[in-house]
């Protein structure tokens, strides 16, 4: 996933993005001094890595929905440098639930103009 499809998709409404870092650098509070600017992709829905990790497997898909994940779209993950949301998405696919790496992630869309 590039950050162009990325951004073409999220243009469509066609993608369920989930951001999996900590709630500060969901915000902006915190961040990294290597990103011109901190916060979130617009239209993420953010549920940390421990929240998805700490679910049984039987109840990611739940756990996705409660937060407003739906299952009818693609399902793609970010944190800052695409590690994190690595792992998230690996737990996911093994649980039977299709999801995508932005490997990414923050580090790089922090810096588009658009």
């Amino acid at each position: 996933m590039t950050a162009d499809q990325l951004a073409a998709l999220l243009a469509e409404d066609a993608v369920a993005l989930v951001d999996v870092r900590s709630k500060g650098e969901f915000d902006g509070s915190v961040g990294y001094p290597c990103d011109p600017r901190q916060g979130h992709i617009p239209g993420a829905i953010h549920i940390e890595l421990d929240e998805l990790l700490g679910a049984e497997r039987a109840d990611l898909r739940a756990l996705l929905e409660s937060h407003g994940v739906s299952g009818n779209k693609p399902l793609v993950l970010y944190c800052h440098s695409g590690s994190r949301s690595g792992i998230a998405s690996a737990a996911l696919n093994a649980a039977g639930i299709e999801a995508e790496n932005y490997a990414g992630s923050w580090h790089e869309w922090s810096r588009r103009r658009d």
